[in-house]
């Protein structure tokens, strides 16, 4: 059964920490991505999570994503993260990278259009999307079923049961459930 939201936003957070709680007992699943760009998200997800045996990766935004050379995660939270057993990965972007640099010169990338496209279900759904692939391409988790949480903007409001895959086969990709989202974002 899926938990529809009225709105988008952080207040829906600890519904969707127990929904992935609930997920993961009842599925049987050893891998979470959480989507973090701050880390307060990544946080909730490892205290609730600690000990519980499960492999959790926090996925942040990439350097540079808001200016050049920098990152939102600061490095005591990256510690504290990691301090309470979770993976912390920042890397490209899926769907941002390269295609964002082409974007901006020729107004169209392929990675936008499938973006754009995810974004038709939720901004949290394409974000839960998008970090299932780029844990599986560091090898964080491997190609199979994992939970996947992401927000928009803040927060959580969005749960998924996602077959990951490394970006090359991306279209091998399956979003087995969604389990939250936001009815309006």
């Amino acid at each position: 059964m899926t938990v529809y939201f009225d709105r988008p936003g952080p207040e829906n957070t600890e519904a969707c920490l127990e929904i992935a709680l609930k997920a993961l007992k009842e599925r049987g699943l050893k891998n979470i991505v959480v989507a973090s760009t701050f880390g307060d998200t990544g946080l909730k997800f490892a205290k609730a999570l600690k000990g519980e045996g499960v492999n959790l990766v926090i996925v942040t935004h990439n350097y540079g994503f808001r200016e050049p050379g920098t990152i939102e995660m600061k490095d005591e939270v990256r510690k504290e993260l990691e301090a309470l057993g979770a993976k912390v990965y920042t890397g490209t972007m899926v769907f941002r990278g390269i295609g964002s640099a082409i974007r901006s010169t020729f107004n169209y990338s392929e990675e936008a259009l499938i973006a754009q496209t995810l974004r038709i279900f939720g901004q949290g759904l394409k974000v839960c999307v998008e970090i299932a692939v780029m844990a599986c391409d560091a090898g964080l988790i491997l190609p199979e079923d994992v939970l996947s949480v992401a927000g928009t903007a803040r927060g959580a409001d969005t749960v998924a049961l996602i077959k990951a895959m490394p970006s090359n086969m991306f279209f091998n990709l399956k979003v087995r459930e969604i389990l939250a989202k936001p009815r309006d974002w």
